[in-house]
C-alpha cells in the first residue's frame, strides 16, 4: 500500500504536531507498536517513551510522550497525549535537573519522574 498516514498529536494543553508520514512508532504497555498505512483500526495505551514520526522523506520528528492514548483508523492516527514535547522544545538543562531531582527522591512505587526526565532528555538528543 502507498500514500501517507494523517497524524496529529495533541497535548491537554495545545496542539504539538500534525501532518502526513510514513509510518508512526509508539510504545504501549505490550510494547513498541509500528504504524503503517493499511494498518487494522485500534486503540492503545502510550507509555512514556519517545514517539517517532516517519515523515515521507525519511526524516523523522520525535516527541516525548507521558502517558495517553492513540488510535488508529482509516489511516489516521490520533495521539492524545497527558503531556508531549516535540525534540526541538526540549530544553535539556532543564530536563537533567529535573532528572537529578527525581533520582534523590526515587519512589520504588512511582518511577515515573524519573521515567519522565530519561524520555525528555532522550528525545532531546542526550
Amino acid at each position: 500500500m502507498s500514500g501517507p498516514l494523517a497524524v496529529a498529536v495533541v497535548s491537554a494543553e495545545r496542539s504539538i504536531w500534525s501532518g502526513t508520514a510514513k509510518s508512526v512508532v509508539a510504545k504501549t504497555p505490550e510494547g513498541d507498536v509500528g504504524i503503517l498505512r493499511g494498518h487494522e483500526p485500534m486503540l492503545a495505551l502510550l507509555m512514556e517513551a519517545p514517539l517517532r514520526i516517519e515523515l515521507e522523506d525519511g526524516s523523522k520528528i520525535l516527541v516525548a510522550v507521558h502517558g495517553g492514548f492513540f488510535s488508529v483508523d482509516s489511516d489516521t492516527v490520533n495521539v492524545i497525549a497527558e503531556v508531549a514535547e516535540l525534540s526541538q522544545d526540549i530544553d535539556i538543562d532543564r530536563a537533567r535537573a529535573a532528572l537529578s531531582r527525581a533520582q534523590a527522591q526515587v519512589d520504588s512505587e512511582d518511577l515515573s519522574p524519573v521515567r519522565r526526565a530519561e524520555t525528555r532528555l532522550h528525545v532531546g538528543g542526550v
